[in-house]
């Protein structure tokens, strides 16, 4: 097997590694022997069972339970967490998702984990040796299966402890800004399909697969059909399909205490805050608004072990024991053991340039200031050769800058939030910036420091020669060497423009005022560098390519190029909005 290929298709299962970690023992706790039942069968309410690895302390009495649900193997039998967690006086649980491992039923991702999450909670609260109170941990995929039973779970879920993890289907991993992530939606869901012919693709394997057109019969380049990959095509706006696995709606019926662990290059890094934001507001129980937190690092889709990401290195600062605070949180919700998790900050942010953490009390920042960046150029901003400027001062009567999107081109993905199949996290955008259908606007040499940190967006006046077509932002550092280090990057498909249920193509030649949301980030931009905006209408493989031709998503199998018009004048003032700390 090729070791990249390997490697690609186990990205997601070393996330769900997290729940695999081992725990110190501490003077507190008693260590117990630990008994393991094997591929214990945990009947759902259809019929079906689902297999697990439960981990006992070999003593008489009730203990509290770490519920771990994976499509990624439920692990061995042999030391682990498994074992840190039972000698501790848990019981701990890995259980294979429906379809996957030794379970029964079919696998289709973000459909059966609503029911067979709470059907495993209600087994758990029946057996003798449980205490009524369950805990859960895991990253990724891991995540969402602790995420999407959660809802009206009731007092005996504690605590969660979800790392990276995705929480809502469609906005968080299949459709960002009406885009497909491609990249991430067809390379992991054949890569979790359990098709062999993947496992021997290489990187450029890959790249040709994701060139396959029409994307709605993509998995035949895989070896035959997918039917959840043909889903995910089929149903392009937020509908019914995606509602039923969401969380949207439910977030009042969330009474758990949560503590999250996230990356600012990471798939989900938007995410985390407004799906936390949004339990704060919502939730009935106003204890639970004191116990939402997240901590946030420099990270992609995982936490780095040396602090080197991508092609920066963040020092030491970012390396951090996740595994210690975990077993403080679940020590602390579900043994009731005195620790100081109620001084915990809601949000521990580690501001990047600077390099230090931070710990803040809401997000947004209260302090944040909004200032604009606005895009100057006299019509030549193509390329890092051309004249594309960058600055707070109001643009008066300039000329449009113009490109052409060849979707047989597209601008290749240099790092960024993805995962897996392309560059991840910060890299030097050079390459891209040298392409005359990226535009590039650079700010002075700064004098002082400037952090920006929170969302971040662009808000672009835009035409195009077709009746959909894509736009995409970049935010990027430059460094006094020449380095352009990507911070945070978004998308908007042109019929998305303005709702993601509601699509509208546009009026070729039209101007069209776009917002395209570039997620998060915290960075202090030090003296001697540079804010810079990249502004295009590709970012591939993670996003698929718009055809340009405003056919239904999914079934154009030729594509046509497009020419791109981008203003920026007094009517038409295309700029950045970035949250500036004082």
């Amino acid at each position: 097997m090729n070791p990249r290929s390997l490697r690609n298709l186990r990205v997601f299962s070393a996330l769900a590694a997290w729940c695999l970690l081992t725990i110190a023992v501490s003077a507190k706790d008693v260590v117990y022997e630990v008994e393991v039942r094997a591929d214990a069968k945990i009947p759902m309410s259809d019929g079906a069972n689902l297999a697990a690895h439960i981990f006992l302390p070999k003593a008489e009495g009730q203990f509290p339970t770490v519920l771990v649900r994976t499509p990624y193997g439920k692990g061995g039998t042999q030391g682990g967490a498994g074992h840190s967690y039972a000698s501790r006086g848990y019981v701990y649980i890995s259980q294979d998702c429906r379809g996957k491992g030794a379970s029964e039923g079919e696998w289709i991702p973000f459909v059966n984990e609503i029911r067979d999450g709470r059907d495993t909670h209600r087994w758990i609260l029946d057996q003798p040796w449980s205490n009524g109170a369950i805990g859960t941990a895991g990253g990724s995929y891991v995540g969402y299966t602790q995420w999407t039973a959660a809802p009206g779970a009731g007092e005996h879920l504690k605590a969660m402890f979800p790392v990276v993890p995705l929480i809502e289907p469609y906005r968080d991993v299949a459709y960002v800004g009406g885009a497909f992530q491609l990249s991430l939606m067809m390379g992991w869901g054949a890569g979790v399909s359990g098709r062999s012919e993947v496992r021997t693709w290489d990187q450029d394997a890959w790249l040709k697969a994701f060139r396959t057109l029409p994307l709605s019969t993509w998995d035949t380049c895989v070896g035959g059909e997918i039917q959840y990959l043909r889903d995910w095509v089929a149903h392009p706006h937020f509908d019914d399909y995606w509602k039923q696995g969401g969380l949207q709606g439910r977030e009042e019926d969330i009474t758990t205490p949560i503590y999250v662990t996230g990356g600012w290059y990471d798939i989900f890094a938007g995410s985390v805050f407004r799906h936390m934001n949004d339990v704060r507001k919502r939730t009935k129980s106003d204890d639970v608004k004191k116990h939402l937190h997240i901590l946030m690092g420099p990270w992609t889709h995982g936490i780095s072990k040396n602090g080197k990401v991508g092609s920066m290195d963040f020092g030491k600062e970012a390396v951090v024991d996740v595994s210690a605070i975990q077993a403080k949180w679940l020590d602390h919700w579900l043994k009731g053991r005195e620790t100081d998790v109620d001084q915990w900050p809601p949000f521990r942010i580690f501001v990047m340039g600077r390099n230090q953490w931070r710990d803040e009390q809401e997000w947004p920042l209260a302090r944040t200031q909004y200032r604009p960046y606005y895009f100057h150029s006299g019509g030549s901003a193509n390329t890092l050769a051309g004249d594309g400027k960058l600055d707070a001062a109001k643009p008066g009567q300039e000329p449009a800058d113009r490109y052409v999107y060849d979707p047989n081109e597209p601008v290749p993905t240099l790092g960024g939030c993805n995962l897996g199949r392309c560059p991840t996290g910060p890299h030097d955008q050079t390459a891209a910036e040298q392409r005359k259908d990226v535009l590039v606007f650079t700010g002075e040499e700064l004098t002082n420091e400037l952090e920006v940190t929170g969302p971040v967006k662009v808000v672009l006046y835009a035409a195009s020669s077709a009746t959909d077509t894509d736009w995409t932002a970049k935010l990027v550092d430059v460094h006094p060497d020449g380095r352009a280090i990507n911070l945070c990057d978004g998308i908007v498909r042109a019929r998305y423009r303005e709702s993601a249920d509601a699509p509208a193509l546009i009026e070729p030649g039209k101007v069209y005022r776009y917002e395209i949301d570039l997620w998060v980030t915290s960075n202090a931009f030090l003296p001697g560098h540079r804010i810079r905006v990249e502004i295009s209408s590709s970012n591939f493989p993670r996003f698929d390519r718009n055809p340009n031709t405003g056919h239904t998503f999914g079934a154009d199998a030729e594509v046509q190029a497009a020419t791109q018009t981008v203003h920026h004048e007094s009517e038409y003032a295309s700029h950045i909005l970035l949250p500036i700390i004082p």
